[in-house]
């Protein structure tokens, strides 16, 4: 199934158009269809309401309206088949998406697992260090380790300290007057936010400053 699904090429943005206007056309076509079959059924019933003047009339309005049958049912053969492949697209597009992330996200977990292994290691009773100046240098390299990995995953980290307050990436806590820092400007990060690409995961929390 995998190899099925690498053997297909991703449609290009004009191809995708391309197939929604094919479906939208074939849609279009059968409702012109419908409505050419309904207004032959409507002059068939007022021809056989009135008296007819010719032998062979009838005959003539039974055939074109069997014409008009036949090309509505193909209209709505095609627009089903349109339909069908697209769903189908769709569904293919979808598990295509899901099986990236997820390979991405197991990637990344992968090398999260060798923090947590670290700290196992610097936990274990066998690599406990006597004094807390080497424990603290071993839990910093883990540390350091651990936001390589969230950098380059595309993690930033928002520390505002000093920048003009933007209700779009920070959330005040509260005013506080400041005689260094201008107001409207923050003052102090209660919490540090965080921005993935271009988007903001979670505002930084901070203090803004009122002035002196």
């Amino acid at each position: 199934m995998a190899e099925n699904l690498n053997q297909e090429q991703e449609p290009t943005a004009e191809e995708k158009a391309k197939f929604e206007q094919d479906v939208l056309k074939a849609a279009e076509e059968a409702m012109k269809m419908e409505a050419e079959a309904n207004k032959a059924d409507a002059a068939q019933a007022d021809a056989d309401a009135a008296e007819p003047t010719a032998e062979q009339a009838p005959e003539s309005t039974e055939s074109a309206e069997d014409v008009l049958k036949a090309e509505l049912a193909a209209a709505n053969d095609r627009n089903l088949r349109l339909m069908a492949e697209f769903d189908n697209f769709r569904r293919r597009s979808a598990k295509e998406q899901l099986e990236l992330i997820e390979t991405a996200n197991g990637k990344l977990l992968e090398k999260l697992s060798e923090v947590q292994d670290n700290f196992e290691r610097a936990f274990a009773s066998e690599n406990k260090a006597k004094d807390l100046e080497a424990f603290e240098k071993g839990m910093q390299m883990i540390y350091n380790q651990f936001a390589k990995i969230l950098a380059d995953a595309g993690l930033e980290q928002l520390d505002p300290t000093g920048a003009e307050f933007d209700p779009n990436c920070h959330e005040a806590l509260m005013q506080q007057p400041s005689e260094t820092i201008p107001e409207g400007h923050v003052v102090t990060v209660f919490q540090k936010g965080y921005k993935l690409k271009n988007k903001i995961l979670k505002t930084a929390k901070v203090i803004v400053s009122s002035g002196k």
